[in-house]
């Protein structure tokens, strides 16, 4: 009788922690365009302050110029040069003095910047992001500054680390016409040519209020909060409109067959790489199911079979990339000892084929479940965290309510759904094949 009313117990407590995720918010827009949205949670005297511009690596300078890579990961080192009412290099100092913190990335289709500070600075957060939309400095102090910055990351994060031109590898091969195909931090000579009137242009093009997402999240008084916001953000100026008319891809039909080779590794890698739909469509997220059942730790079909039981590899893993206008799907491995590059690719696809010819098991579908009701539980557990998911919901899903209800769509999925998917995206003729080779192997080539 213990046992069993410990079990209802937990299952009580199990769907309350879910049902307890949702996530209330509130929108408006500024007459300027700016997209407002506030979440109110006063469990702790804390607030972030974000602010997502729909522009990333995929938007290239120069207008298009195929030339001008990396410019919104290097505007996001630029604006914290600071402002004629921040003194160049204060910003992380005023920040951490007042008991902060803040940061920003860049992915190939957004840029997001962030501020938490406890609540009583909930203001001062609201005017840095103001001061670094209304008027950055971008000069050339500034531009040859963070053109070392840029440099320096690209060295320690890409070019001396071991396969660290993984990523860069498959997608230069897996896009032929499309941005996607570029690195997401640029070629460094594309920034050293571009001229000082390039990067004013490009931040006038898209850093503007209405390509932009401002989320405040946390202690906040909402009708405060509204107050703030329209006096530090009313008086930016519109931008035009952003446009894009990227090219499409045609449809892989046959394998493509590359080699890349890396001077940072001794053992060489085998990848298969599938170019798959945007993360907003609905195959993309059966896909990430496939990626979660295939490689999610080390129980998962491809480490168990592979790493434990063959000992035919070091490491084997999938994973579904998600991006905007296409994604990428990648299966790769590090053979062990003396097992070739095809024996391992073989290995790895026997278990595709395995899912494209039989449903997986129902344990392992309820398996698969449980993660994702996991992964959304802890997706929504930080002020931060829901800062962020607000905005990217907004700006690159344009459906917000996704905070909520993307977990349905999970739960929506069937084994049957998982095996068609598979069926349709990781063929042999519609992947790239790619050998990530030491560069001391490219002697005997």
């Amino acid at each position: 009788m213990k046992n069993y009313v410990y079990v209802l117990a937990l299952f009580a407590l199990t769907v309350f922690t879910v049902q307890a995720q949702e996530v209330k918010f509130e929108e408006f827009d500024l007459d300027n365009g700016l997209h407002v949205i506030l979440h109110q949670d006063n469990t702790a005297p804390v607030v972030t302050v974000g602010v997502m511009y729909d522009v990333g690596g995929k938007d290239l300078g120069g207008d298009g110029n195929p030339e001008r890579t990396g410019f919104a990961h290097f505007f996001e080192h630029l604006l914290f040069e600071g402002t004629p009412n921040i003194e160049r290099g204060k910003w992380f100092e005023i920040v951490a003095s007042n008991g902060g913190s803040n940061n920003a990335n860049t992915s190939l289709d957004r840029t997001y910047y962030f501020e938490v500070f406890p609540s009583n600075n909930l203001e001062l957060g609201l005017w840095m992001e103001s001061e670094r939309m209304l008027h950055p400095v971008i000069d050339e102090i500034g531009v040859e500054t963070q053109n070392e910055v840029v440099k320096e990351e690209k060295r320690s994060s890409y070019d001396n680390r071991p396969y660290g031109q993984f990523l860069f590898a498959i997608s230069e091969n897996l896009f032929k016409v499309h941005p996607y195909k570029n690195k997401n931090i640029g070629e460094m000579e594309h920034l050293d040519a571009a001229t000082l009137d390039e990067f004013k242009a490009y931040f006038k093009k898209y850093y503007a209020p209405n390509n932009a997402a401002l989320v405040v999240a946390g202690d906040i008084d909402p009708a405060e909060t509204k107050e703030l916001v329209r006096k530090y953000f009313s008086e930016i100026p519109k931008g035009a409109e952003v446009t894009r008319n990227f090219p499409k891809e045609a449809p892989i039909t046959e394998t493509i067959n590359a080699k890349t080779y890396d001077p940072n590794i001794q053992i060489p890698g085998i990848v298969a790489a599938y170019r798959t739909p945007g993360f907003a469509e609905r195959d993309a997220y059966v896909l990430d199911m496939v990626s979660a059942y295939l490689s999610d730790g080390k129980s998962s079909k491809l480490y168990k079979k592979i790493v434990d039981d063959k000992k035919m590899a070091l490491q084997v893993g999938a994973i579904n990339i998600s991006q905007q206008d296409y994604g990428m799907y990648a299966v790769f491995g590090l053979p062990l000892g003396e097992v070739g590059l095809n024996d391992l690719l073989q290995e790895m696809d026997e278990e595709i084929v395995k899912m494209q010819t039989e449903l997986i098991s129902e344990k392992d579908y309820q398996k698969l479940q449980n993660k994702f009701e996991n992964r959304f539980v802890n997706s929504n557990s930080s002020i931060q965290g829901i800062a962020g998911s607000l905005a990217t919901y907004y700006v690159l899903y344009d459906n917000i309510n996704l905070i909520n209800d993307q977990i349905d769509i999970y739960r929506s999925i069937s084994r049957e759904e998982i095996q068609s998917v598979v069926k349709k995206y990781l063929n042999p003729n519609q992947r790239l094949v790619l050998e990530y080779l030491p560069e001391s192997s490219a002697d005997k080539n």
